[in-house]
Formats: C-alpha cells, structure tokens, sequence
C-alpha cells in the first residue's frame, strides 16, 4: 500500500514538474515554431538583411589570400599567395601609408572613445536633472536633430566653418593660432579636434537617448530618502545615478569599444583631401582608396581585402576584450 502511494505521488510530482516548462521545451523546433510563428515572421527580413549583406560578402574575405586587382577579378579563380598581400601591407612602400592610417584611426578612435563616448552620458544625467518640462523636451529636441543631418550636409557645414573665409578660421587667427582654410593644413591635431567636434555634434543628442530612457527607470524613492538624508544633487547623481546606469554604461562601451577601429569613413572622405593624406586617412578610407586604384595605377582588391580583415580582426578582439574586462570589474558584460 505504501509502495503504491509512493508511485502516485512520484507521478503527480513528475507531471507537476512537466506543466510547469515552457510551453516549446521538449517539443522540437516545429512546435516551437507553431507556438511563436508570429515572432519568426518578423524576424525573417531581419535574418534577410544579415544573410545578404554580412554573411555572403564574408566570402571576400578569401581575397585577402589571392592575387585579385582590377585586371584579374575572380572570388575563386584567383592565384593563391598566401600572406603575400599581409606582408606587402605591412613591408612596402603602399605599407607605409597603412602604418600612417593605423595611428590616424587609432588617435580619432581614442579621442573619440575618451569625449564622444562620455559627452552622451554626460548630457543625460544634465537633462535628466532639468525640472522644467517645456525647456527640457527642447534641449532634447535640439540635440537630436544633428544626427538626422546628412554627413554630406554636415561636412559642407564644417567646410564653410573652417574655411578661408569662415567664422572659426577668424577666431583662430585672433588667438593666433592659424590663418587660411584649416582642413587644407597638415597638421595632425588640427583635423583631428575637427573630426572629434563633428562627431560629438551630430551623435551626442541621440546616443545620449538609450541613458535617459536608464535614469529614468530609476526608482524616484532612491532620491527622496537621499534628499531627506541630506544628499545634494551631485552626491545623488554620484551616488545613484551612476551606479544605477553603471549596467547599461558597461554594455554601451563594450559595443563602442567594437566599433573603436572603425573610424567613421563618411565623414572622413567628405573632408579630407590629397594634402592632408597624412594625418586624415583612416583604415577604412585606405582601403577605399585601394579598391578605386587612386594608389597606384590599378585597383588591389587582394591588399584592400587584407587591409578589410585586418581591421575586423583588430574590431573582434577589442570588443571581447572589453567585454572580459567589463565582466571581471564591474560583474557587468554583454555577453
């Protein structure tokens, strides 16, 4: 009689435990997909989208290991070589100017993580902490609007700004800084500033978006038993604030930090020019160059392959080691 019991409560115990999974647990990815086919349905363009244009093109990668240029173009009838393009980019005379685009993209990268990543969340805890309604929507209104400008139209702004006749070139000459068009100088910091200035402008107000939406989801209690307590509005923001938005901080800069190399090429081509080469080109704009032929007298896919991988090599191992370091600081990561 005991053992008879025993068995029926093991399986009113075991069938408890079965209606209490997940509806698609243990049922295969056809029921799963009968379950949530709604959701799978929105996610095919998205699957679309990537299959095209991220995972097909991956088979140019191969080119980096081929003699491919403008005269001989095929995916897989190209001769092998090897590290051949690898070495010409690092050795030869075209490798100097790679050696020259690597530390452009690495200082604007760098000047572009120190004050573009922090000027965003820096500008949520300041419109965070603005009580008038009305003033605090048109702040945000302002500041998001640059990023809807086109790049074409921002760099013809910076153009006319900095140029011969512009407003910052006669503030600059006052202070005797310089006189005549500032993008036409080769001069590292020069472009630089003008890079980082342009790019804090138009994406400050709308990357500043995702860590308003954070400082708001904080419990308001926190800062009413700090104000009883005492607590003035920066010990609050340093206090709670912060550490509040600390999770979504950690996940924002290790994407940052994966995009570090990445050096924004629009802006870069729409301002540039082939007398500051120099201090202008980026990898991304390097490579460009290489496949239009403008380095030689014709186009290198092979070395502009080489060139593509090495940067998203470079990309990967920075985002997960941000990633890695996020995670054994601040117990906080992406992934």
């Amino acid at each position: 009689m005991t053992d008879r019991v025993s068995a029926v409560s093991s399986a009113k115990t075991a069938e408890g435990a079965r209606s209490k999974r997940p509806l698609s647990e243990g049922h295969g990815w056809g029921k799963d997909l009968k379950l949530n086919w709604i959701l799978y349905l929105i996610f095919i363009p998205c699957a679309v989208y990537f299959i095209i244009f991220n995972y097909i093109p991956m088979m140019g990668v191969l080119m980096a290991f081929q003699d491919v240029d403008s005269t001989n173009i095929s995916l897989f009838g190209g001769e092998w070589i090897g590290w051949e393009n690898f070495t010409r980019l690092f050795t030869t005379s075209v490798g100097s100017n790679f050696w020259l685009a690597i530390r452009n993209t690495a200082v604007m990268s760098l000047l572009n993580i120190t004050f573009g990543f922090a000027a965003p969340v820096i500008l949520a805890i300041l419109v965070s902490e603005v009580r008038n309604k009305g003033f605090r929507r048109f702040v945000q209104t302002v500041t998001y609007m640059p990023y809807f400008v086109s790049a074409v139209v921002v760099c013809q702004i910076i153009k006319e700004l900095v140029g011969d006749e512009g407003v910052v070139t006669a503030i600059c000459g006052w202070f005797g800084y310089s006189e005549g068009n500032l993008l036409a100088q080769a001069d590292p910091p020069t472009f630089w500033l003008i890079y980082m200035f342009t790019d804090i402008w138009q994406n400050a107000g709308y990357s500043s978006i995702i860590f308003v939406a954070a400082i708001h989801a904080i419990d308001p209690s926190l800062y009413e038993a700090a104000a009883m307590d005492g607590a003035t509005r920066w010990q609050r923001t340093w206090k709670i604030t912060l550490p509040s938005i600390l999770p979504t901080i950690v996940m924002m800069f290790t994407i940052k930090m994966g995009t570090m190399i990445t050096a924004g090429f629009d802006k870069v081509v729409l301002l540039y020019n082939t007398g500051i080469f120099d201090v202008a080109d980026t990898i991304y704009s390097y490579t460009y160059r290489l496949t239009t032929g403008s380095m030689g007298s014709t186009a290198d896919f092979g070395l502009a392959a080489a060139s593509g991988l090495f940067q998203s090599v470079i990309s990967v191992t920075l985002l997960l080691s941000s990633n890695y370091i996020s995670r054994a600081l601040t117990k906080s990561s992406l992934f």
